[in-house]
């Protein structure tokens, strides 16, 4: 009896185990994500071009506005017009140009979420998978010595809610927030092809975070220095 009871423990034991990493298994293919549409929105290009030919060459379909769309195609890559998702056009100016529920909820939508994903279908909203931002270049506006409206005008608004939308869902979503990440993603997309694991996309949001709180930190310090 007692042998039985002993070996009945350890059989219980490894059974545990084994349950224990099957499910450990499931959640992290669960936590992995293909990457199938990019929403580039950026405005230095430099060092993009790369990053965009290995996206093409792993099937990711691409979206976006303005010059970056017509830099994509200028490579020779199809790119779906933000306005065609969102029937809206580039408007103020340019200063409304990806704001809109189409564009945000295609971010923010929790793919584990039926009520989240209900709505999608209901409102036809494209999941976004990959988020490519480079703000404008507020800080270097301001040194050149430009005028204040010209610094103004270099406020970050669409860009800097799409790195916060897309960091915030970093769950489902990989959000690269500035030129200073481009590698980076090239770099994994040369590792593991168009899929990433939960890991990788906090790492991005992490960096996203960070790139959101300079600037708005850049921003601040100019108000207070010009009252």
């Amino acid at each position: 009896m007692k042998f039985y009871f002993a070996k009945r423990v350890v059989n219980s034991t490894l059974f545990c185990i084994f349950a224990n990493q099957r499910n450990y298994c499931r959640n992290k293919m669960a936590q992995k994500k293909k990457i199938k549409t990019a929403l580039v929105s950026v405005f230095h290009k430099d060092g993009l071009d790369e990053l965009l030919k290995k996206l093409h060459e792993e099937g990711v379909k691409f979206l976006s506005t303005g010059g970056t769309q017509s830099f994509i195609e200028s490579l020779g890559y199809d790119c779906q017009k933000v306005e065609d998702v969102t029937t809206y056009p580039s408007i103020l100016g340019g200063r409304v140009k990806t704001l809109h529920p189409k564009i945000f909820g295609g971010i923010l939508g929790r793919r584990d979420n039926a009520g989240d994903q209900e709505q999608m279908r209901q409102y036809d909203i494209p999941e976004i998978d990959l988020v490519i931002v480079d703000l404008y270049p507020f800080e270097q506006t301001v040194a050149s010595g430009a005028s204040e409206a010209d610094i103004i005008e270099k406020i970050d608004i669409g860009g800097i809610s799409l790195i916060r939308a897309g960091a915030k869902n970093f769950k489902d979503v990989v959000i690269v927030p500035s030129k200073a990440e481009y590698q980076l993603l090239l770099d994994l997309l040369k590792k593991k092809g168009a899929e990433t694991d939960i890991e990788d996309r906090r790492v991005f949001a992490e960096r996203a975070f960070g790139v959101s709180s300079r600037y708005d930190t850049a921003i601040h310090e100019w108000f207070e220095k010009n009252k």
